[in-house]
């Protein structure tokens, strides 16, 4: 999935840095899909980006200090290879951006100890998210489809800027985990504070995370995240669950979802259902199918259905036509589907 960056003393910013003790490395993941999803207002058919995996462009190094100690950096650039930006929603029709390391930019310094990492990442109730669902948290299908918060303006959901964590180090009987703390510098939702703990051993992960984001000018209270994830591999199936709790502005929005994969040679069944209650109420239906065409490149299909109760707006994918606020007070269905193929490099 990674090459060396063999032309690493052609490019200014990497002059000097490949050395014997330490190495440059290049990566990445495509993923576009046909895409159609169907809302009350009509359907919207696209070329979409992250069907089946986030697209990305990584650029990291590490460099062995000596004494088991090591330094590293990982920049890793959200890319839309539909458009040719660099971003993985771009408005249609709009002049595409250039590169920005938004989707994580740090430095490490790690050991037998441990790792400290700075900069921006995945805040630690995310990679809950993300780790225990069969789809990757993209796509049609994702189970973020009914978990995003919307109407918080807190802007640590999926990651933070200017964070600071430890992680623990390998070789603890499975037992893994992060913590993590953001300086807000002044900005609106930025300031947090979270943690996470694991345990994988054999077939079976599990993990509970937790984290704060303080209250801005328009929220009543803080916004407190929790959730907890598991999967268990039988061999021929590995089963997967998660439950999350948002709290913020006085209310509650609770997650729940159970789902799986199935694989058989080349090929693997995905299915989720996930049921969003309290103040938003809703339930989706996810079915994926993938082909492995090598280890590197894969083709896939999803399908998504989305039900909504009366005051619930969720949708299949952003890329459909927003509901009105008619729409929503009386509810409706949100159907997707996609065909895509992902390569990663």
């Amino acid at each position: 999935m990674k090459r060396s960056l063999l032309a690493a003393a052609a490019l200014t910013a990497f002059a000097g840095v490949a050395s014997a003790q330490s190495s440059v490395n290049i990566g990445g993941i495509i993923d576009l899909a046909a895409r159609s999803v169907k809302n009350p207002g009509g359907t919207i058919r696209t070329l979409s980006p992250e069907g089946m995996q986030s697209n990305r462009f990584i650029v990291r190094a590490v460099e062995d200090l000596g004494g088991g100690m090591r330094a590293s950096f990982w920049l890793e650039a959200a890319i839309a290879p539909d458009t040719g930006g660099g971003s993985a929603n771009v408005t249609p029709g709009a002049t595409p951006g250039g590169l920005t390391w938004t989707r994580r930019s740090t430095v490490s310094l790690s050991g037998g100890w441990g790792e400290i990492r700075l900069g921006r990442d995945y805040t630690p109730t995310f990679w809950t998210h993300t780790l225990f669902d069969p789809f990757n948290t993209v796509g049609v299908a994702a189970q973020t489809n009914l978990i995003t918060p919307t109407g918080s303006p807190a802007t640590t959901v999926v990651r933070a800027d200017n964070m600071i964590g430890y992680f623990l180090p390998g070789g603890l009987g499975g037992i893994y985990g992060q913590f993590n703390v953001a300086a807000g510098e002044g900005t609106t939702g930025n300031k947090y504070i979270g943690g996470r703990i694991g345990y994988a051993a054999g077939p079976l992960n599990v993990a509970f995370a937790y984290g704060i984001t303080d209250k801005t000018g328009t929220m009543v209270d803080d916004l407190k995240a929790w959730n907890f994830g598991g999967s268990y591999n039988l061999g021929f199936a590995t089963i997967i669950t998660q439950y999350h709790s948002y709290k913020y502005n006085g209310r509650e929005l609770k997650n729940a979802v159970i789902g799986g994969t199935v694989p058989f040679g080349a090929n693997t069944l995905k299915l989720t259902y996930a049921r969003s209650g309290d103040f938003r109420a809703a339930t989706q239906l996810g079915l994926g199918y993938q082909y492995d065409l090598s280890k590197r490149t894969a083709l896939y299909s999803n399908f998504s259905r989305v039900n909504n109760k009366r005051g619930s707006g969720f949708v299949a994918s952003a890329s459909g036509r927003a509901p009105t606020a008619a729409q929503i007070a009386n509810g409706f269905n949100s159907t997707g589907y996609e065909f895509g193929i992902r390569h990663s490099f």
